[in-house]
């Protein structure tokens, strides 16, 4: 299967005259799973809002293949789980998930225990970690060859985390995945590459050391 590769150059973005991203290069490429950390508010979710498109900023160049895109979900070529819950109220789960999910993937989607069990209910009826987990699913199994996660670990149990590890990296062989989130052990334990996001720039990161060194994390 011929592999595909998404970059992200030069954003900028400021917010009332602060600069909040400057000097971003970020790449994915389909086969692996890309991890973003930073501190809360250095601009995680906005980088990844730019690159799906749903974010205007100052500057970017976002290319999949050397070819620019400017709405990454034009095509369906990127598929974004946004950190707040996305899908209507007052509709059953199943009728909500067929225009998401590729018709390629919808016998692993459809098989997928948690769809099963709640593919009858409608949002409402959904705890918010049962909601999470379903809203992830969609996008996962999305026709998208990109996938970006905000969040995804955010009010799951533990359980279902280690389920959407497994996930994650299943899915990871046919698509590229680039997925944030404050827990960051769950990123840690998911991810091929860590990037961290520190005073608007993107940081390659080898192994832990480096988190220290960059004050993500406390030295043991």
């Amino acid at each position: 299967m011929h592999s595909h590769t998404l970059k992200v150059d030069s954003v900028q973005l400021e917010f009332d005259d602060r600069k909040i991203l400057q000097d971003v290069f970020l790449s994915c490429s389909t086969g692996e799973v890309v991890g973003l950390l930073g501190r809360n508010g250095c601009g995680k979710s906005s980088l990844l809002r730019i690159i799906f498109g749903s974010l205007n900023c100052g500057y970017k160049h976002v290319s999949v293949d050397g070819q620019h895109i400017s709405k990454g979900y034009h095509k369906n070529r990127i598929a974004y789980l946004p950190q707040h819950n996305y899908l209507p109220s007052g509709i059953k789960i199943c009728k909500l998930a067929k225009p998401f999910v590729d018709p390629l993937l919808w016998s692993n989607f459809s098989d997928h225990p948690a769809y099963q069990q709640h593919r009858y209910k409608t949002v409402g009826e959904l705890s918010g970690g049962e909601l999470r987990q379903l809203e992830t699913l969609m996008i996962v199994y999305s026709r998208a060859d990109f996938i970006l996660l905000d969040e995804p670990f955010t009010h799951i149990s533990p359980v279902q985390a280690d389920t959407l590890k497994t996930l994650v990296k299943t899915c990871a062989k046919t698509k590229g995945i680039i997925v944030t989130d404050h827990q960051y052990y769950n990123v840690l334990g998911v991810s091929d590459r860590i990037i961290l996001l520190d005073n608007g720039c993107t940081r390659p990161i080898k192994d832990d050391a480096d988190l220290v060194t960059y004050n993500y994390l406390n030295k043991k």
